[in-house]
């Protein structure tokens, strides 16, 4: 569907339960998208809460009362199921009825991943659904998957991850021959555990462009435009990348704030210093799509302010407007009957 007919699905928390900065920041990104993208917001959440966000923003948006909340204490793999009014739980069953075309959440990954797979269900042939995050790297960015929706995996599971993440990559960021690389200690064929080897050998039979191995090293500097890994090394990487991110940019304030000479130097460069910033802003790429759905569904930051939000109801609408999940079931009914 065209983005005026986009419906973004924000499920929209008191502040420890979900969101760190929810529910004003959530819904100030939800009436922004609805203001900027034409998108049709629905907010499901706690109606008196979302209400009072919305006389601060003078805006309308239509609200779907949920009246459970599931909080990070919850048990990700029985959430959905023991909360049946959650926002999240709603939401989903929203979508999966067609009364929606994609959610975002800022809240649990593990009940959103769980409550995805078992209410919207994987796309057939889907072995485990992944969280694709998009990074930003020397030349642009690239997709880390998973990362962080399975921790044991098999060989055959990264070979899928590598085909859905190269999809992505083709249709939303418009790379021509997205180079798919295997996360490992080395680039030679044998390196790794187990499951390193016996993946290399499966996706190197791929139909999309398998590059071989990769080093962690060169992932950020980009050595591919997809990286495939297991969730818990893929989180680990992640979460790595983050923090030296923050790092490097508090010692770089750091030296230019040190003196006199230091802060004219600043002002020099701060056009160029705000652009490298940007490029390297989170928010600037809204959330990360679970791959392998039947339908778009966005896992929010969850600490996303209000642009990190509008960017992740972006992110769904142009999933929507590319047709993401049409193409991966294409590919992935080519790939399944090229095995039998």
């Amino acid at each position: 569907r065209d983005a005026q007919e986009s419906r973004g699905l924000g499920d929209v928390y008191k502040r420890q339960m979900g969101g760190d900065l929810a529910p004003d920041e959530i819904v100030k990104g939800a009436v922004h998208a609805q203001q900027e993208l034409g998108a049709e917001i629905v907010l499901v959440g706690q109606r008196a809460a979302i209400e009072a966000c919305l006389r601060n923003e003078q805006a309308r948006l239509e609200i779907i009362d949920a009246s459970e909340v599931i909080t990070m204490d919850d048990d990700p793999s029985t959430a959905t199921r023991r909360k049946k009014d959650a926002s999240m739980t709603v939401a989903l069953n929203m979508l999966r009825d067609g009364k929606g075309d994609a959610v975002v959440s800022a809240g649990s990954t593990g009940a959103l991943l769980t409550g995805a797979t078992l209410i919207v269900k994987r796309i057939k042939g889907v072995k485990r659904p992944a969280i694709g995050t998009v990074v930003p790297c020397k030349d642009g960015c690239f997709m880390m998957l998973d990362s962080g929706a399975n921790h044991d995996c098999r060989p055959e599971m990264l070979r899928q991850f590598g085909l859905m993440g190269s999809v992505y990559m083709k249709r939303i960021l418009g790379v021509p021959n997205p180079r798919v690389g295997l996360v490992n200690i080395g680039v030679e064929e044998t390196k790794g555990t187990e499951l390193q080897v016996e993946a290399y050998g499966l996706m190197k039979e791929a139909g999309y462009n398998f590059i071989g191995n990769v080093e962690a090293r060169e992932v950020p500097l980009g050595g591919c435009d997809v990286a495939v890994c297991d969730g818990f090394t893929g989180n680990i990487i992640l979460k790595t990348t983050e923090g030296l991110a923050k790092l490097f940019m508090s010692e770089i304030k750091g030296i230019f704030m040190k003196s006199l000479p230091n802060k004219l130097a600043a002002a020099v460069v701060k056009k160029d210093l705000g652009a490298f910033k940007k490029k390297f802003d989170s928010a600037e790429y809204g959330g990360a799509l679970l791959l392998g759905t039947k339908k778009p569904v966005i896992k929010a930051h969850g600490s996303s302010d209000a642009k990190a939000f509008y960017n992740a109801i972006r992110q769904a609408i142009s999933c929507c407007e590319n047709n993401i999940i049409g193409e991966m079931e294409s590919q992935l009914a080519v790939e399944t009957a090229e095995a039998e």
